[in-house]
């Protein structure tokens, strides 16, 4: 029997990772009958079939299974052996997959994407943009970000950007229509959008006030990940939807949508990137991370150095007395 390459193997791998031909191509940036003919040539090298394919579904035969156990620690440690030459390097390179959802992408990795790719150009960021909480382990991502009370407990989590402010807005006919929630219980009689899980459950409401904690299972005619289509249908009337605050500042501004329940504001948390414990974080991910943190840090600067300036700007100016504004 003739060895099996690192490529027949990482196609294998992949492919059962993603239960998908389709989905590991694209992974790995190969055409799938490429990568099907990697994994036939790697089943005749080693005389056994390791899955069972339809045109519907892929499924892992007992021999694949056993290999698949094996081989992902190799894998891993054939990553990591690669990864280690990079000390050598003046500048960190290679391929970092990340997963975040829209909001992230907007507010976290978009104000420092140019910056990153210019300081690090033999690196290539593949950014995957999902609302779902995603196995980054399973699905052989580097990283992901996600708000903090969706990162699992066996993840590192680093914050990386402020609190996204959920803010519950409608548009004004529907208002009328259907009335205004005064509670959140309230909620339970209208049409909310939800958002599921890759777990299958709902995603709750949860509300805050004079630090009395209330989760609502808001029911509707619409399930998105996506706050984009969420909006859409708060726009539209049709729904009320739960939203990061700043992308309704201008609807709120121009009174096409209506911040309900402000006295009930739902509960904020950051955006964090999170990581497996037991990985080494290549070079290139490392840099990501230094920059993000450096983004965090420089925002959050920023309104102190602000107030110190006005403060400064009120100590410099006499008031009608002669004594210092205050």
């Amino acid at each position: 029997m003739t060895k099996a390459s690192i490529a027949e193997m990482s196609a294998f791998v992949t492919i059962a990772e993603r239960a998908s031909f389709a989905k590991a191509a694209t992974q790995l940036g190969v055409s799938r009958s490429s990568l099907s003919e990697s994994l036939r040539a790697l089943e005749e090298r080693l005389g056994v079939r390791l899955l069972n394919r339809t045109t519907r579904s892929v499924a892992l035969t007992e021999a694949g299974e056993r290999l698949l156990t094996q081989l992902r620690p190799l894998l891993d440690n054939f990553d990591a052996a690669l990864e280690s030459v990079n000390a050598f390097r003046d500048s960190p390179a290679g391929h970092v997959r990340i997963t975040v959802p829209r909001p992230a992408a907007r507010t976290i990795i978009a104000p420092i994407l140019s910056r990153f790719l210019r300081a690090y150009p033999a690196v290539t960021l593949e950014v995957a943009i999902d609302s779902t909480l995603t196995d980054i382990v399973r699905d052989r991502f580097d990283a992901g970000i996600r708000p903090g009370h969706r990162v699992e407990r066996d993840m590192i989590a680093l914050r990386v950007g402020e609190d996204s402010e959920p803010t519950v807005v409608a548009s004004p006919d529907y208002l009328r229509r259907h009335g205004t929630p005064q509670q959140p219980s309230d909620l339970r009689s209208h049409n909310c959008t939800r958002m599921r899980f890759s777990s299958n459950a709902f995603a709750r409401w949860v509300f805050e006030k004079r630090g009395r904690s209330i989760e609502i299972d808001v029911a509707g005619s619409l399930v998105s990940g996506d706050s984009d289509l969420a909006l859409r249908a708060a726009l539209d009337g049709v729904a009320l939807a739960r939203v990061p605050r700043h992308t309704v500042e201008s609807h709120l501004a121009d009174q096409t949508l209506v911040a309900v329940l402000e006295d009930w504001r739902p509960r904020s948390v950051g955006f964090y990137l999170y990581y497996p414990s037991r990985r080494q974080m290549p070079a290139a991910m490392q840099a990501l991370v230094d920059m993000l943190k450096a983004e965090l840090a420089s925002r959050r600067a920023a309104p102190n150095a602000l107030t110190g300036r006005l403060r400064a700007r009120r100590a410099e100016s006499p008031g009608r007395t002669g004594r210092i504004s205050r």
